[in-house]
């Protein structure tokens, strides 16, 4: 039996694909080992949405030829996507995969050990992503890596062209899953044992454009699925929170009240130059909306600082909106340039030395929003959905998360909480403040 060892780099679409390819090679006969094995054949799926990303899917490409000289190693995803064609001979890889090709993994696996003796070059298999044609690449997993969430891929490609972004042309332009076939995927994932779901995707605010449904019609299907207890969604564009999605959302008993709304500035001026597609006004009100339907939810976010031309006046009025909106958790990313973007070709780039400075002090008032909503829910009853047993300071304990994505901590004893949803107080805070110590109702 061979054997084959996966390895996945960035988001969680590309995670998801991963899973599916595994399972592909699953069925055709492989085992799969741990990635620092030796195997017969290792796939990378690769990320591009920064230099650093393109320079690591390098190295883990090389890293594969170090552990097994004869093994296949195939390249797949985005940053071979990007750039497979021009670097095919210098990459290393016996396979390049582009996006949308991935499902071609063990046609493409035979094809390499069928004609080894005839090698010459790299496997090429590209289609250009950037073609209006392109069709949804359908994959399907039937379990998560994860043991209690399974994350659920239903869309891909991107039309906002960001001025800091290379996604769109890694993955092309937007296009939808069917809603029946995410409801027989999630409905098979529920009969494996899953309770909670993420439906995800590239630009998953742009779900069933240029069709007759939505991501709400999407929402309101899974909703119905007997197993699933639980929905939550990948990082939304403010624009799609109206009051009539909000309203549809908010009636189903099983969504989480976690919802992760791109802001990338608190500045319409940065916003801008951006390329982003809403105003600060219009991310307010997509906020005041979500809260005017669920009862305090989690608003969470990512910030980019030091934007090219970014003034002090400029990121002081992202510092001020931060503390307006009072985000539950806050991811903040110092601006990279991305060879291929319009952001990295304009003048006033901005010092590591102030990006790292403006970073430290948003971090800082992030971590502050943070502690105040969990702090909040001190002496709440809350459904909390337990995944593992960890050792805490010594101690064990078994750890899982809120519906608002709180992490929360209960001492173990000898029941098996894995898996299970229960109803807990939250009585204090952790020292780190990372945790919320719970007691079962």
């Amino acid at each position: 039996m061979k054997k084959a060892a996966l390895h996945n780099l960035g988001c969680k679409v590309n995670a998801y694909e991963t899973e599916a390819m595994e399972e592909l090679l699953k069925k055709d006969g492989f085992e799969i080992v741990d990635f620092n094995e030796q195997a017969d054949v290792y796939v990378i799926n690769t990320c591009s949405v920064t230099n650093i990303a393109d320079r690591k899917s390098r190295q883990m490409i090389h890293k594969c030829k170090k552990l097994n000289p004869d093994a296949c190693v195939v390249a797949a995803g985005c940053y071979v996507q990007n750039f497979g064609k021009d670097i095919a001979d210098e990459l290393g890889a016996d396979i390049i995969l582009g996006n949308n090709k991935k499902n071609d993994l063990v046609a493409k696996v035979h094809e390499y050990f069928e004609k080894l003796d005839e090698k010459d070059g790299p496997i090429l298999d590209y289609v250009d992503i950037n073609e209006g044609n392109v069709d949804y690449e359908d994959m399907i997993i039937e379990k998560d890596s994860e043991h209690t969430r399974a994350f659920v891929k239903v869309q891909d490609g991107c039309n906002q062209f960001c001025s800091y972004c290379i996604i769109p042309f890694a993955r092309g332009r937007i296009r939808s899953r069917a809603i029946d076939d995410v409801v027989n995927e999630v409905t098979g994932l529920a009969k494996a044992g899953y309770k909670e779901v993420v439906i995800t995707g590239i630009h998953l605010s742009s779900f069933g454009t240029g069709t007759d449904f939505g991501l709400a019609d999407l929402l309101e299907a899974v909703q119905k699925i007997d197993g699933i207890e639980r929905i939550r969604m990948g990082s939304l564009e403010p624009q799609i929170v109206t009051e009539d999605f909000a309203k549809r959302v908010s009636a189903l008993s099983k969504m989480c009240p976690h919802f992760h709304l791109s802001l990338q500035s608190g500045c319409d001026s940065v916003l801008v130059r951006m390329n982003r597609k809403y105003t600060i006004e219009e991310y307010t009100k997509g906020v005041n909306i979500l809260r005017k339907y669920f009862d305090d939810p989690a608003i969470t976010t990512d910030i980019i600082v030091g934007f090219p031309q970014e003034t002090q006046e400029e990121y002081n009025t992202t510092l001020d909106y931060v503390d307006e909106i009072r985000f539950a958790e806050l991811h903040v990313f110092a601006y990279s340039k991305r060879a291929g973007t319009r952001a990295a070709k304009m003048s006033g780039q901005i010092t590591n030395a102030v990006k790292k400075e403006r970073s430290a002090k948003l971090i800082s008032k992030g971590i502050e929003n943070t502690k105040a909503y969990r702090m909040a829910h001190i002496g709440k009853v809350m459904d909390v959905l337990f995944e593992e047993k960890q050792i805490i300071n010594g101690c064990e304990y078994f750890v899982g998360f809120s519906k608002e994505y709180i992490k929360c901590m209960v001492k173990a004893d000898d029941k098996d909480l894995s898996n299970t949803i229960l109803k807990v107080k939250a009585t204090e805070i952790t020292p780190d403040n990372e945790h919320l110590l719970v007691e079962i109702c």
